[in-house]
Order: structure tokens, then C-alpha cells, then sequence
């Protein structure tokens, strides 16, 4: 990711594709993600209890799913934009460890508020073709060209 770029509302249109982010899940990173968010529930990194609770295996949190979704949306709107809202993360299927998560979206919609652009996606989680978190929508502000413009000559 080049984070010196920035996507502008402009160059957004509606069926826009958000470029796919991956995310092995490994052992270390959901013990990584269990010490970050505090969550040290075993089910979420320990094989043997989460499958005395009837899952398949460890599995990512919420939090880890969530921060794959912003990281994603992050990256499709830089560093200049902001999240506003998320709606419809509802998690489907357990994503569990040795599983690569593809995070992939679409833009639904763009529209202006006053001097503001607004962008709404549609995300989703998919583990080999499946839909396992989602899908819902991220709501964000992106930087306009013409609101910069006009700030600058003001």
C-alpha cells in the first residue's frame, strides 16, 4: 500500500471495486490480537477448547475480523479519509487458524453533503469463496478535489 496516495471522490464511481486484502490467520496472530484487545478467551487461541465448545478450531474474534475490514476500507480510502459508520458485520461462518480471509467490497453509493463527499461500500469477509463476516456497509468521508480546491483559494 502506497499510503502517500489519495483517493479523491472523484475518482470513485458506483460498482468501483475495493481491492481484495488478505489475511492469513495463524496461531501467533490470534495471539497477537488476543493480548492487543484483551479478549483471552481460549476459544480464540487454543485448538483443543474451541473445539470442546463446538467449533472447528482457534478462531479470530470480533475485533480481528473488524480490523480487517477498516485496514481494508483504510486502504481503498487513505489516509485523508475517516470511517463514519459501520452497519450489517454479522459474522456467518467461523474464521478459523490455517484459513486466509479475503476481504473484498464494492462502492453502492456516493453522494455530497454540503462540502463533504460520502462514499458507502458494501464489504464482506470470504474464506475459499464463501461468505463468512457480512456483508455490510462502511460508510466514509473522502476528500473532494473541488472542496480542496475551493478551501485553497479561499
Amino acid at each position: 500500500m502506497d499510503w502517500g496516495s489519495q483517493r479523491y471522490w472523484e475518482d470513485v464511481e458506483e460498482g468501483h471495486e475495493v481491492e481484495t486484502v488478505t489475511f492469513p490467520i495463524s496461531v501467533y496472530r490470534l495471539a497477537v490480537e488476543a493480548g492487543a484487545n484483551r479478549d483471552f478467551n481460549s476459544i480464540h487461541h487454543n485448538s483443543e477448547f474451541a473445539r470442546a465448545s463446538g467449533a472447528p478450531d482457534m478462531y479470530a474474534n470480533t475485533g480481528f475480523l473488524l480490523g480487517m475490514w477498516e485496514r481494508t476500507v483504510r486502504e481503498f480510502i487513505g489516509l485523508g479519509g475517516s470511517i463514519r459508520r459501520v452497519a450489517g458485520f454479522r459474522m456467518r461462518r467461523f474464521n478459523t487458524v490455517g484459513q486466509t480471509v479475503a476481504v473484498r467490497g464494492r462502492v453502492r453509493s456516493k453522494w455530497r453533503e454540503g462540502v463533504g463527499a460520502v462514499v458507502e461500500l458494501e464489504i464482506w469477509s470470504e474464506v475459499d469463496g464463501q461468505v463468512t463476516v457480512g456483508p455490510g456497509t462502511v460508510t466514509v468521508a473522502i476528500p473532494a478535489r473541488d472542496a480542496t480546491t475551493t478551501a485553497c483559494n479561499r
